[in-house]
């Protein structure tokens, strides 16, 4: 990575199961170098690509990548790591007498495992979600800290499950995070509460994209702020924040981007409008969110193979429509020079996947206190990537890693203007018709 001649050396970071990069702007807000970053999904991998030009990105499934490959890929080989992050899926459970650990749903927990053994960090970080600390998943979770003691690591027993919300993020998001730390270091101890955002805080200067046609057919407009709240101020970069010692970005402040409009219905909007703060608006099942309060937990959807869902995305506490993924990234605590995929339903999937960059640096700050480490802002500021990443489709993403496009599974797109989906028989006739349509245009 190129550093200004009279910077300190930053503590490496290798962030694993990466996706877009919130954990990963996390740990470089807190004083890291991340100098590789390991996502399966090719969409993700370019978005990354985009917003962090100094790291390394391993296009691939943890499980075909070694301690060594990452090493060499991102120029590692003789480097003592200083942390491990990731926060692999856990999704089987096993029966009584079997361990979790080994259930094949498990293999990628026991992939990040294997790495953190081949990379031999002082730190990891292992971010999962809450349930893991309860019931029969608990199992799960005591083998998993037995086999990182195995390893050679300290686990911080006393582990806890923390809302992003108490880290200044306008979002009632609560995540399990694990801490542990090599036998020859100390181990680092969990964040203090620093503080609370409101909606309101975080969107109210963003302009109503309703008002922009461009916004139908692009994600980017120009446009003109009125920023007020401090919390939005840093976020557009308008105002320092002493606990941000990320590498300062390039960026146009004058144009809106993320921000590609969805159409609704005049009954859908009406139901909005008619809908309380705080409530679920009844047909849709979109939650109304209160400018004085939190935002619900941001989710992604899922692909064909697991359902094609959309998750319900909020509705705007002044205009009545949908959030859009600028929105949504403020609730999430990105700054408005990071870019998402230019799709909402990419977009969207990037912020619901990832960990709100001010939790993750909350976590990653307390590795840094833990290594004697004193993080200073640096000097060389960057230029984010080609815009051209941001444009990328599955197989182009995957054409660009050199992949296959098969790797994540493709969705059945779903109406998302907020009306019920059709019955399976419209469907069904929709898809006739679909087809009527084809052949029609092909003979025509």
């Amino acid at each position: 990575m190129a550093k200004a001649a009279s910077e300190e050396k930053r503590p490496i970071a290798i962030d694993l199961f990466a996706g877009a990069g919130g954990l990963s702007l996390g740990l470089e807000q807190a004083g890291f170098d991340v100098a590789a970053a390991v996502e399966i999904d090719p969409v993700h991998c370019a978005t990354h690509e985009f917003n962090f030009p100094q790291t390394k990105v391993i296009c691939a499934s943890v499980a075909d990548v070694s301690g060594d490959s990452i090493r060499a890929a991102a120029r590692l080989v003789d480097a003592d790591i200083d942390v491990v992050c990731g926060g692999a899926p856990c999704q089987g459970f096993s029966l009584i007498g079997k361990r979790a650990i080994d259930d094949p749903r498990n293999q990628l927990v026991f992939h990040y495992v294997r790495l953190v053994k081949e990379l031999r960090p002082k730190f990891f970080v292992f971010e999962n979600v809450k349930g893991l600390t309860q019931g029969p998943h608990k199992k799960f979770l005591d083998e998993l800290i037995a086999e990182l003691e195995g390893a050679g690591y300290k686990v911080l027993k006393d582990y806890k499950v923390l809302n992003a919300a108490d880290y200044s993020v306008p979002q009632d998001r609560k995540r399990l995070f694990l801490l542990g730390a090599r036998a020859d270091v100390e181990l680092p101890t969990y964040p203090d509460v620093r503080g609370a955002t409101t909606v309101r805080q975080a969107i109210s200067d963003l302009p109503d994209v309703d008002q922009f046609a461009e916004l139908l057919t692009s994600d980017c407009v120009t446009a003109h702020f009125l920023t007020d709240s401090p919390y939005a101020r840093r976020l557009r970069g308008l105002e320092g924040d002493n606990l941000d010692f990320s590498y300062p970005r390039q960026f146009d402040l004058s144009v809106l981007t993320s921000s590609l409009r969805t159409e609704h219905s005049k009954k859908s909007t009406k139901r909005f409008l008619a809908t309380e703060y705080g409530r679920t608006e009844s047909v849709s099942r979109f939650r109304k969110l209160h400018p004085d309060g939190l935002c619900n937990t941001l989710r992604a959807g899922t692909d064909t193979a697991r359902g094609a869902f959309t998750s319900a995305r909020p509705i705007h506490p002044i205009y009545p429509r949908v959030i859009t993924v600028r929105e949504a990234a403020r609730l999430h605590s990105y700054p408005d020079w990071f870019r998402f995929h230019v799709t909402k339903w990419h977009g969207f999937r990037q912020i619901g996947n990832s960990v709100p960059p001010l939790l993750g640096r909350a976590v990653a700050a307390q590795i840094i206190k833990a290594l004697g480490h004193t993080a200073t802002k640096p000097n060389l500021s960057l230029a984010l990537g080609k815009e051209q990443l941001l444009h990328l489709d599955m197989s182009a993403a995957a054409a660009h890693f050199a992949v296959s496009p098969n790797v994540i599974a493709k969705r059945i797109r779903k109406p998302e203007s907020g009306e019920p989906l059709p019955s399976p028989s419209k469907r069904l006739e929709q898809g006739k018709q679909a087809g009527r349509d084809r052949r029609n245009l092909q003979a025509a």
